[in-house]
């Protein structure tokens, strides 16, 4: 009897570790998936904002060539550049991205100034084709936060919070918008 009953105790502890070693071998993988989904996501944010940040100097080109007493505007906008380009966080992409927004407001509101330039063939096409970029990007920052939050959730919740500080999975850090941005659009007559 006492035979019959080691060897129920041996099985179940057999059981119990073998479930337990594929909760963590399913864990991990899951983990994994979750984290490379969210560095291709960055990935795609990258490849969005280098798009931009190459645009940017055609543009600073273009203008210059219009407006040379816009000093100030058009080397706020190269500075501005020059920091979303050596961002590396997400928070900190996002603050200089959300800089080199501002700046460019500012340089299309120079153009306003200039109707020569506003029907110059080549600022409207550069135009357009930040507009293109700018719908590319928020796509790709939506798409990155949606990896992020599906990670944050893999690793928050249980059992999957238990295994993700054992196997070293961390909390991502979403791209967040501007102030401006997260508001409503103000539309004046």
């Amino acid at each position: 009897m006492d035979m019959v009953v080691a060897a129920v105790v041996i099985a179940v502890v057999v059981f119990f570790a073998a479930f337990l070693a594929g909760l963590a071998i399913s864990m991990y993988n899951k983990l994994i998936r979750r984290r490379n989904q969210v560095d291709n996501a960055w990935a795609q944010v990258g490849v969005q904002l280098k798009r931009r940040h190459d645009l940017i100097p055609n543009l600073v080109e273009t203008v210059k060539g219009y407006a040379t007493h816009e000093r100030d505007t058009l080397e706020a906008v190269t500075t501005a550049r020059a920091g979303a380009v050596s961002a590396q966080t997400p928070a900190a992409q996002a603050q200089a991205e959300n800089a080199l927004t501002q700046t460019l407001k500012s340089l299309f509101a120079v153009a306003e100034s200039y109707p020569d330039l506003k029907a110059s063939a080549s600022f409207v096409t550069l135009q357009q084709e930040l507009d293109d970029t700018e719908s590319k990007i928020a796509y790709a920052r939506q798409y990155y936060n949606d990896t992020v939050l599906g990670m944050n959730n893999a690793t928050g919740t249980f059992p999957g919070n238990v295994f993700a500080g054992v196997l070293g999975f961390h909390h991502q850090e979403a791209f967040q918008a501007a102030e401006e941005e997260a508001g409503p659009v103000q539309v004046r007559f």
